[in-house]
Order: structure tokens, then C-alpha cells, then sequence
């Protein structure tokens, strides 16, 4: 007042003298500006007055404050409705009550709704806050509504600001859903693939955010300025005019006062630091890997995905929102599909959805009537509607000035410029840079580096993984995350038990076990120990098996630890933890004859000189598994260097890394469990997702949970899968690829089209050598592919059909088919020298070649086809006929579900028969059959047999020989026998 006293009598004295008015008002001017500048100097900004809108502190934690505003003015009864405001990490929790007119606080407690406030506090100020990470703020949250709830007895509608917004989805997936009664976000991301700076590769970032994350973070932790500066970059040419602006009318207070809270709260104390943990959490698991959209996050050591929320949803949209851009924001549409989701846009960028004007207009008043309508008590809001699916068009232009540091900022660390320059003087940076490069080496060249001196094994790589990335998820099982570290320390654990109990390198030891975490951990045991692994199926004869694999000792589970000691001498438990899977089992039920490994003390385990840790060398042997045939149990031997090929090829050819999360469905006894599925997910660095008991009808449950982006399959699982009536594919769903083999043309037809756009690569891997196709592209539903590279060299020679002997040329050598026609596949032999049908001498003297046994076909791209089993490809009258095409015909019919061809022996040759299932509700006749090998010459079958159902092994392939040993089926209503004379199929007479 004194300040303006002396102004306007200035201006008065001046006025007197000629062109003294305009002079005075300059210098009061002058002095109302030194005023006002001396006051922002002094105390940060100008006084205007208000006072904070008032809360009580009503729960304290390390790990946040509970913040009830106008906790003493509650209505009696009071029935109103509650809502939790979430603010981001490096906002301060103020950022709800900046303007005490128009704040969220004032604006929801005056519309009637009670409000809370959730404050983490400054990190950098609390207890242990430097070492906070982000499923610590989940659950702090998930708290808070406990203590709501309990309170209030009612359900918690969440608000989120920006990362709030995201910690509102993940509470709720989290929680389930349980007391969550609405969700409201402003400006928060889901989808960050599509808030890529300047549209950069997601890739590309990636990269970046994954070096940040390993290299940087684990180090350091973004403090307030360099948050506060980070923000101001965002949009360095509108902070610049608005300080010019704020300069320009430093004069005049009254314009001034109205904006003053939100300037001093956005320029100086509306940012907190960040912790570096919470930073690092943030780039792995929603820029790197994207979980926000595709799920399978981490919460307090549960798996958790979006896709579990039900809670209704309202999202607004910043049409001008550089930070949460509407593509990304909108990405909630496709992660929670059972979720009704709104949105509403608003002509606003980050900041304006919940400070300023529009907020108080706009924002709140509307996220009051959405609650207000939620509850019951009023209209749906107008400004709002169903929210659309995201497309690019819809973004606001980036501004180029921003650079890379805007998508940075879109998680919450703006200064990534700072942190570079940072990071620039650790001395550890120049290494870090250098460890990514060699992680980022192609896979194939390791592959290709492959010798049989080469030390390389399941242990070795689950060892390097877990000195690389400790923390991170290596198997996820039954909603649980196990980590890395923990499972490389539960190997160590088990080979301390081997070791106790006498067990030495080279020694053959039998595994029988569910598919289940501690399976995976024995059998890494077994290969880092040096042993070799004898993997038994269920239903095998197990006294036959370990004769055959040269096992006398069996490592198992509870469940079958009867079944083990009837067949073995020694027998070993690993899995306690799973006992309670068993009925009144327990550690003192086992028996004295059986040890449980993981009991043993491994500090009271004396090595012997002998054990060095992963010591398997590629020619080593490390694995024996079965096939079934016609004469009983064949082994399959597996070297270290063939479980490697095959490891890294699946990783090469799927693309996989770190990024992926692998769905083992296959039995780990059979060889694309072990070599496909674990192999490739080992080798690519990705997570591993095991369920005991495949589940149609909860395989789509566990995808969206576990956040799978690769299924691997053998022969016709998937089919069970398509069969379930209750299976609903939601339009976005994050597998990309079913990796596996065996699968028929017809039924990698349905897949892709019903998984679209994810892609069927089809593997054939010989069952010895180093043999390696894949139909990479996924382009040819059916076709095996190409050789991977580093995987032997192959070529297919013609073959007598008869006497099953190689066709020589008049030089001795054998004789390549042309492209097109049906000849044997071999292969030149390479590390792994274990090859039972090894032939020398074969396109020159002194090469060395082995045979699969197996049947194929090149087409003119060079893809290659399997059309039969040597052994068992069907001699009839008219010459061979291949199976795999008849198959493939039959289930070409749109009624057939199902279809399987065979022969049966007789005297004048064999009887092609082709089994088939047919679809719910059609039916098919012997027209049908006929029309569809009008064109086939003689590769059709002589008898065509509908059946309800077709028998399967485990691993969901057909037994064909147990249906051949019913002989050949009788004409009947759905048995048809083709009529040579006639051309067809004939109906019975």
C-alpha cells in the first residue's frame, strides 16, 4: 500500500509540469516493477494470499502420506463418494491444490465427493526413498485404498495424473479390480510405442532406454532441478515467452496474482526428485519392453496385466499433449478390453488437463459428474464418449526444437540430456557402452562360432544372464516372477545336492517331472554339474528308458516320486516348495531311501577338485530323450552343441529378446520343449512362462497375464486351443509369433487368421545332426522353411521307394532330386558327430553326410517340405503315396477339424487310410471326399473314416500306429473306399 501511495502522489507532483503525467507513470511503473522484483527475489514469487485448501494427514508410511482434504467438514451421514488422486513421481502431490479456487481438492469436495490425496513425498529427503521402485508406489497405492475402504466402508474411484494415471491402471490390475469403483486419467500413456520422439523407431529408443536403464540408473537418481529443467525443455520456446511475459508485467500485480500460484508451483516448487530405481523399473518395463500395453509386469513379485482391469474407465486427451500424446493415451482401449472405456478431449497440453483454467472449467468439474454418474446420481457427462481406437493422425506435430527429450520425458525424467552428460563422467560408461555392443551381437554369429571345444550349455547361459541382469525375470510360473539371480542361485543350490549325494560328471540321471520351475532348475543342474540329463515322459516305461538312456538314478517331483522308486535304484526330490501339490505330503514323508536336494547345506558341501563350474563342452553329451515307434523306445542323443543349435537358431529365426515373454506349453521330456521353447528363450534372453497342465480354456487368460509374445506349440495343440467355444481373441493381443513344429498346413492357416497379425514359424530340426529349417516369414502355412544359418548343410537325394536304398549315380555318388520332387534329406555333419546313419563318400570323396529318414521336397523359392517318414511312408500297388499332403487335403474340407493319414501292411502292399474329425455341426459325405482328390493322381488315400475322436501322445501328435492296428476299416455310414473303376469314393451298398 505504501509502494502505491507514493506512486500515484508521484504521478500527482508530476503531473503538474508538461509531460511530467506520462513521466510519472513511468517511474511508478519503474517502482511498482523494482517492488514486485525485489518481493519474487526475496521470496520466490509475489503473495497472493491464498491459503492451501485444508487436509489432515490420516495414515503415515515410509512409503507415502495420506492426505484427506476437509476432513473436518464431513456431512452427516455421510454417503459421498470417494475419490484417491494419484500425482506422478516427480510432481509434488500440491499439484492437486495449486489454485485453492479452481484445484482438484476444492473443485470435487465442493461437487460433493470426498477427496484423498496420496503423497510419496521427495525421495531424496526420505528413508530409504533413493531405493524406491516403481511397484512400491503400486503397492503404497493399493494400501491407501485398504485404509479408505476400511474408513469409509465404500469403493475408491482413483484419479491419476500423467504416471499417476498409470499407477491408477496397475493398482487396479493389481488389486483386480476389488474396491476400485472407477478409474479417471489425464494425459497418461499406455501404449509407449507410440510416444516416440519425433516418430523414432521403438526399436531405436529402446536401445537407448535399455542402456539407460542397466548403465545409468543403477547409479544414479534425477534430482528436482534436473526434473524441473527436463519440463522446461519440453517446450523451451513457450518457457522463454512466458518468463518474458511474467517480466513484462512484473508492474502490474493485479494481472499478475491470478496465475502466480501455478507459475511459482510449475518454476520452482512443483518438482521432486526421482528415484533411480523407479527410473530404471519405468525403461525396462514400459519403454523397452512396452508391458503397459502387452503385460506380464512385475507388482510385489505377482504378474500383472492391464487386461485384468474392469473397473469403467475415463481417459482425457490433451489434443496439444507433447508428453501423454493421444495415440498413446488411447493405447488403454486395446490393453483393458473388458474395461468400458471413455475419453474426453480437451484443447489442452500436459500441464493445462489438471492446472489451470480448463482444469478448473473443465477437467474437474467433469471427472465430477463421471463419479456422480457412476454412483447413480446423475447424467452421463456430455463432454465425454466411447473412446475410439488410436491412429497417428491424431497427435499433435512434434517440435523439433524438443528432440529426444520429449519422449523421455513422457515416463517422467525430462533431463535426459543432463543424465547423458552425467553419465559421461562415470567412469564406468565407456565399459557399459562396450558390454551393450556385445550384447548386441546377431545370435547367429555366436551360432555360427559353435566348435566342439566350444564350453557352452543350459547352466552357462542362465549364468551369464544372471551376472548380466540379476533382478530380471527369467521364469514366470503360476502368477509368480522368479528372478534371474534367485534361480541361478537355486541351480548352485541343486548341484550342491548332486554333488552330496554322489553324483559326477558324465554320470547319466533320469528326470521326471512336471513342467514346472524346479524341473528347468534340475535339468540346468544337471548340465552345469556336467552330468547328462536322461529326460523321461509320462507314460514311458520307465525300466525300459533308464536301460536305454544308462540311468540307474532318477531326479523327481513329489508327484511321482512312487512312480520313480519302483523303476530306480536311487531316487531324488527337488520341489518342496510344490509339495503341497501332493495330498498330505510333506519333507518327513519321503523315506529314508530318498533325498531332497535343496535340503542339503551347500556350505557344508565339500567340491571335489574335479568340479568346475559350466564346464560342458559342445561335443559333450548332455541330454537322452525318447521317441516312441514301432519297435519300442528309440533314444535321441543331445549334445551341448546340438541343444545350442537349436537354441539359438529358434532365437534367431523368432526374432527373440529380452523383450519377449516365451509360453512353454510342451512337455520339457520332449524336444521341442526343451530345445525349441527353453533353448530359444534362454538363448534370446527372454522370459519364460511355464504352465504344469496345458488348459484351452485358460490359455488366453495366461497370455494376457504373463504378457506372452511368443507360444510355442508341438503338432496340434493349437488346435485344442481354436476348438474351445468360449475362446474370445480381443482385437489386441500380444503374441506375435507361435514358434514350434508339427503343426499342419490347414491348422497354421486357422491360427494365423485367428491370432492375426501374429505369424506360425514352422521348425524342422533332425532328431541327430545339426540339421535347422525354418519358415521364417511364416508365408507358406505348412512349408518347413530354410536351413538356418550355421545350421548343417542340406540336400536331398533321390531315394528307391522300394527297397528304401539311396540311388546312385553311374560316378558312385549319390543323386540330388530336382527341385519339386520327393527325395531323402541329409545333411553334412558338423560339431555333433553322434549320427547313426552316417554316410561317407556322398557328392565327393571322403565327405561326410548324415540321413534324417526323413522325406522332402524343394519348391522353386528353395523352401523345403516335409512330406513323410521314410520308414513309414506307405508302398501301395500304385507306388508311394506321402501322408503329410493327404493329410493336408483332408483337412482342407471346411467340415474337417481333424485329419490323419496311415498305412496299414497287407500282401500286395500297403492301405492308405485317412482318419478324420469333423467340426461341430457338419456333417460330410463321400462326394466330398472324391472332389477334393479329383486332381491328386494317386496320392490319395483308399479309405477315407470319420471318427469322434483321434487318440494323442502328450505332446497332442496322433498315434498312428495304434490306429493302424485296428486294420483297415469296413465299409460303413461314415467309412468310404475308393472305387478304382468308378473314380470316387462309394457310399456302402
Amino acid at each position: 500500500p505504501r509502494t502505491a501511495f507514493l506512486k500515484d502522489a508521484m504521478v500527482d507532483i508530476l503531473g503538474s509540469v508538461p509531460g511530467g503525467r506520462a513521466l510519472g507513470a513511468s517511474v511508478g511503473r519503474l517502482a511498482m516493477t523494482a517492488r514486485n522484483g525485489v518481493e519474487v527475489l526475496r521470496l520466490g514469487g509475489l503473495e497472493t494470499g491464498a491459503e492451501p485448501s485444508p487436509f489432515d494427514v490420516v495414515e503415515r508410511s515410509p512409503m507415502y502420506r495420506l492426505r484427506h482434504y476437509f476432513a473436518d467438514e464431513p456431512p452427516t451421514p455421510d454417503d459421498r463418494p470417494v475419490v484417491l488422486l494419484v500425482p506422478p513421481l516427480m510432481v509434488d502431490a500440491n499439484i492437486f491444490d495449486v489454485n485453492a479456487d479452481r484445484g482438484a481438492a476444492t473443485v470435487l469436495h465442493n461437487a460433493g465427493v470426498d477427496v484423498y490425496v496420496i503423497d510419496f513425498g521427495s525421495p531424496d529427503r526420505e528413508e530409504g526413498g533413493l531405493e524406491r521402485n516403481l511397484a512400491d508406489h503400486v503397492v503404497a497405492v493399493s494400501r491407501a485404498i485398504d485404509h479408505i475402504t476400511g474408513v469409509r466402508g465404500r469403493d475408491v474411484h482413483l484419479a491419476g495424473y500423467s504416471q499417476g494415471g498409470m499407477f491408477a491402471y496397475q493398482v487396479a490390475a493389481y488389486r483386480r479390480g476389488s474396491a476400485i469403483a472407477s478409474i479417471a486419467t489425464f494425459g497418461s500413456p499406455v501404449d509407449i510405442s507410440a510416444n516416440m520422439p519425433l516418430g523414432a523407431p521403438p526399436a531405436l529408443v529402446s536401445k537407448g532406454a535399455d542402456l539407460l536403464a542397466d548403465h545409468v540408473f543403477n547409479r544414479l537418481y534425477l534430482p528436482s532441478w534436473m526434473v524441473r529443467r527436463g519440463f522446461e525443455l519440453l517446450d523451451p520456446v513457450k518457457t522463454v515467452k512466458s518468463r518474458i511475459d511474467f517480466l513484462r508485467q512484473l508492474h502490474d500485480r493485479d494481472a499478475l496474482l491470478p496465475r502466480e500460484d501455478q507459475r511459482r508451483f510449475l518454476e520452482s516448487d512443483g518438482f521432486v526428485a526421482y528415484a533411480g530405481p523407479a527410473v530404471a523399473d519405468l525403461l525396462k518395463q514400459f519403454v523397452v519392453h512396452n508391458r503397459m500395453l502387452t503385460g506380464g509386469f512385475p507388482i510385489d513379485g505377482e504378474l500383472v496385466t492391464l487386461a485384468q482391469i474392469s473397473a469403467p474407465i475415463l481417459a482425457f486427451v490433451g489434443t496439444s499433449d507433447q508428453i501423454g500424446r493421444p495415440s498413446a493415451v488411447r493405447g488403454i482401449l486395446a490393453a483393458a478390453p473388458r474395461a468400458d472405456v471413455y475419453e474426453a478431449q480437451l484443447p489442452a497440453g500436459h500441464f493445462g488437463l489438471v492446472v489451470g483454467t480448463s482444469a478448473g472449467t473443465v477437467s474437474w468439474p467433469t471427472v465430477a459428474r463421471w463419479i456422480a454418474w457412476r454412483e447413480g446420481r446423475g447424467e452421463i457427462p456430455g463432454n465425454i464418449a466411447p473412446m475410439r481406437p488410436p491412429t497417428g493422425d491424431d497427435d499433435p506435430p512434434v517440435n523439433p526444437l524438443v528432440a529426444g527429450v520429449a519422449g523421455l520425458a513422457t515416463i517422467g525424467f525430462g533431463a535426459a540430456r543432463d543424465v547423458i552428460d552425467v553419465a559421461a563422467g562415470v567412469s564406468a560408461g565407456a565399459q557399459a557402452v562396450a558390454r551393450e555392443a556385445v550384447r548386441g551381437v546377431p545370435k547367429l554369429v555366436r551360432l555360427s562360432q559353435l566348435q566342439p571345444h566350444t564350453r557352452i550349455s543350459l547352466g552357462k547361459l542362465l549364468a551369464e544372464q544372471a551376472v548380466r541382469d540379476p533382478d530380471g525375470e527369467c521364469f514366470l510360473y503360476e502368477d509368480r516372477v522368479h528372478t534371474r539371480r534367485a534361480v541361478d542361485e537355486r541351480i548352485d543350490r541343486v548341484v550342491s545336492g548332486l554333488i552330496q549325494v554322489g553324483v559326477r560328471q558324465g554320470e547319466h540321471v533320469g528326470v521326471m517331472m512336471h513342467t514346472r520351475p524346479s524341473a528347468l532348475v534340475t535339468i540346468a543342474a544337471l548340465s552345469r554339474l556336467g552330468a547328462v540329463g536322461v529326460l523321461l515322459a509320462p507314460g514311458t516305461d520307465l525300466a525300459e528308458a533308464l536301460r536305454i538312456g544308462e540311468a540307474s538314478s532318477v531326479v523327481t517331483d513329489p508327484e511321482h516320486l512312487d512312480e520313480a522308486r519302483a523303476a530306480a535304484s536311487r531316487v531324488f526330490v527337488v520341489g518342496g516348495g510344490d509339495r503341497r501339490d501332493r495330498p498330505g505330503a510333506s519333507r518327513q514323508d519321503l523315506g529314508a531311501d530318498v533325498v531332497d536336494l535343496e535340503q542339503v547345506d551347500p556350505d557344508a558341501v565339500r567340491m571335489p577338485r574335479w568340479y568346475r563350474r559350466d564346464a560342458g563342452l559342445g561335443r559333450d553329451l548332455a541330454f537322452i530323450m525318447f521317441s516312441g515307434s514301432d519297435i519300442g523306445l528309440r533314444a535321441k542323443y543331445i549334445t551341448n552343441a546340438r541343444w545350442a543349435l537349436s537354441a539359438f537358431g529358434t532365437a534367431s529365426a523368432a526374432k527373440l529378446t529380452e523383450a519377449d515373454t516365451v509360453y512353454c506349453l510342451t512337455p520339457l521330456s520332449h524336444s521341442s520343449g526343451l530345445l525349441t521353447s527353453v533353448g530359444g528363450a534362454v538363448a534370446g534372453g527372454a522370459r519364460i512362462a511355464l504352465t504344469r497342465d496345458f488348459c484351452p480354456s485358460t490359455f488366453m487368460t495366461e497370455v494376457q497375464r504373463y504378457g506372452v509374445t511368443a507360444v510355442c506349440y508341438t503338432w496340434n495343440l493349437m488346435r485344442a486351443v481354436l476348438d474351445d467355444p468360449d475362446l474370445v481373441v480381443p482385437p489386441y493381443h500380444p503374441v506375435r509369433a507361435f514358434i514350434g513344429s508339427g503343426m499342419s498346413a490347414e491348422l497354421a492357416r486357422r491360427v494365423g487368421e485367428r491370432f492375426a497379425p501374429a505369424r506360425v514359424v514352422e521348425f524342422y530340426a533332425s532328431t541327430e545332426g545339426e540339421i535347422v529349417l525354418a519358415d521364417v516369414r511364416g508365408a507358406k502355412p505348412g512349408a518347413k522353411g530354410r536351413r538356418l544359418p550355421g545350421s548343417a548343410e542340406v540336400a536331398v537325394v533321390a531315394v528307391d521307394p522300394a527297397t528304401r536304398r539311396f540311388v546312385e549315380g553311374a560316378d558312385g555318388y549319390l543323386v540330388q532330386v530336382p527341385r519339386g520332387e520327393v527325395g531323402v534329406l541329409i545333411g553334412r555333419t558338423g560339431v555333433d558327430n553322434r549320427h547313426e546313419s552316417l554316410l561317407r563318400g556322398v557328392f565327393s570323396r571322403g565327405d561326410a553326410w548324415f540321413s534324417t529318414g526323413h522325406l522332402f521336397r524343394e519348391d522353386d523359392d528353395g523352401d523345403y517340405w516335409l512330406v513323410d517318414s521314410l520308414a513309414h511312408c506307405p508302398l501301395t500297388e500304385r507306388g508311394p503315396v506321402y501322408t503329410i499332403p493327404v493329410r493336408d487335403v483332408l483337412e482342407q474340407l471346411g467340415q474337417v477339424d481333424l485329419a490323419v493319414a496311415y498305412q496299414v501292411p497287407g500282401e500286395r502292399g500297403d492301405t492308405v487310410v485317412g482318419v478324420v474329425t469333423l467340426r461341430p455341426g457338419t456333417t460330410l459325405t463321400a462326394d466330398d471326399v472324391t472332389r477334393a482328390f479329383a486332381s491328386r493322381g494317386p496320392q490319395r488315400p483308399d479309405v477315407v473314416e470319420v471318427l469322434d475322436d483321434v487318440p494323442m501322445t502328450s505332446w497332442h501328435r496322433p498315434r498312428r500306429s495304434e490306429l493302424a492296428a485296428r486294420g483297415v476299416p469296413e465299409p460303413g455310414p461314415s467309412v468310404w473306399h475308393f472305387d478304382s473303376e468308378k473314380g470316387r469314393y462309394s457310399e456302402p451298398s
